[in-house]
Parts: C-alpha cells; sequence; structure tokens
C-alpha cells in the first residue's frame, strides 16, 4: 500500500519527467533523521515494486515514472534543471503554482518552461542551456509579443478578476532581453529576482 510520501514522490516523478535521487531526498526526506538511508530504502521499495524505473548510466541515480521518458533523451539534463529551480526557489518561498512545460495554444505560441506563481508573482520561466543566436531571441521574444497582442494569455486557469500578462523570467545562458517588449521580461538569477519582489 502507498504511503503518503509515496504518492507525493511518484506525483513530483511525474510532474518533473525525471529525478536525480539527491534531488528526491532534498524535497522529501529533510525531516527524517537519516534523509539518504531512508530514501534510498523507499526509493528501492518503489523500484521493485513497479512504480518507478531507474538510470544506473549516469553519475548519479535517475529517477522516472514507470511510463517515463527515454533514458537518455536529450532533454533529461533540461528536466534535471527544471526539478532544481524548483528547489531553490523553495529556498526563499514556496511556489504557489509550477506547472511544467504548459501549453499555451496553438503551435507558433511561446513555450516557456515553467508557468510559475512565486511571492506573489506570475512568471513564464525559460531556462536557457546554451548560448542563442540573435536571430533565436528575437524569434522567441516575438511569440512572446505575438502572444500578449492576442490577449489569450487572459484565459488562462490561474487569471485574477483583473488578467495579468506574467513576467518573463530568463535564467542561465542568454542576453535575450530587449525594450521593445510590451511586457516585462528579466534576465536574471534566483537571488536577484527575490531581491526585486523583496524591494517592490
Amino acid at each position: 500500500m502507498l504511503k503518503i510520501r509515496d504518492k507525493a514522490i511518484l506525483s513530483d516523478l511525474e510532474r518533473f519527467r525525471a529525478m536525480t535521487r539527491e534531488q528526491i531526498t532534498q524535497l522529501h526526506f529533510t525531516n527524517v533523521k537519516h534523509p539518504v538511508k531512508e530514501s534510498n530504502a523507499v526509493l528501492l521499495r518503489l523500484k521493485r515494486d513497479g512504480y518507478v524505473a531507474v538510470s544506473k548510466e549516469r553519475r548519479m541515480y535517475t529517477y522516472f515514472p514507470h511510463k517515463h521518458i527515454k533514458k537518455d533523451s536529450t532533454k533529461l539534463n533540461h528536466y534535471l534543471d527544471i526539478v532544481s529551480l524548483y528547489i531553490d526557489l523553495n529556498k526563499h518561498a514556496k511556489p504557489y503554482l509550477f506547472e511544467v512545460e504548459p501549453k499555451l495554444d496553438s503551435k507558433g505560441s511561446p513555450e516557456p518552461d515553467v508557468l510559475l506563481i512565486w511571492k506573489n508573482t506570475v512568471f513564464f520561466v525559460e531556462l536557457q542551456r546554451k548560448h542563442y543566436s540573435d536571430r533565436e531571441w528575437t524569434d522567441k521574444m516575438n511569440r512572446y509579443e505575438t502572444y500578449y497582442q492576442s490577449e489569450k494569455w487572459k484565459q488562462l486557469s490561474f487569471q485574477p478578476e483583473k488578467p495579468i500578462f506574467p513576467v518573463v523570467w530568463i535564467i542561465g545562458k542568454g542576453r535575450g532581453v530587449a525594450n521593445k517588449q510590451s511586457f516585462r521580461c528579466y534576465n536574471v538569477t534566483i537571488e536577484e529576482m527575490n531581491s526585486k519582489l523583496i524591494k517592490k
């Protein structure tokens, strides 16, 4: 029979697609006396019972939901970065909403990595693992601009009575912030964004 913590781990694996053992331990075992030992025992049981799959091909054990992405997926590091973002945000305040790869509209719409509500602010988060060319950045910003002008964002489920367009938050490698957007856009670290929100 699955315990409450088991269900929480499985829910996170479905949401994030993949997590390392260390990430699971950080999120679900910090309140126990021996976090690593207990994490290992629970994950071993979940694997034995067929609830999770595990890859031992990397330096760190990586866990997947039973119906998992390919263990050699080119997006695997990206998914693990998203988990790390969630963990780092929690060090300051727990996100109210953290939706991975939300589908905003049809093809050609922006494709944020995370729709986030954190510290009473709504964000479209872009996690960048590579340097984009000027053309790639222009295309990315144009997609957000077109989406902004369409006003379809006003129909997103989280919207209050007076709709808010999320702040576009770029984290990592990149320099795609220009001054011509109709919306707010920042290329800053978590610590820098946290300072901005504190000063509001």
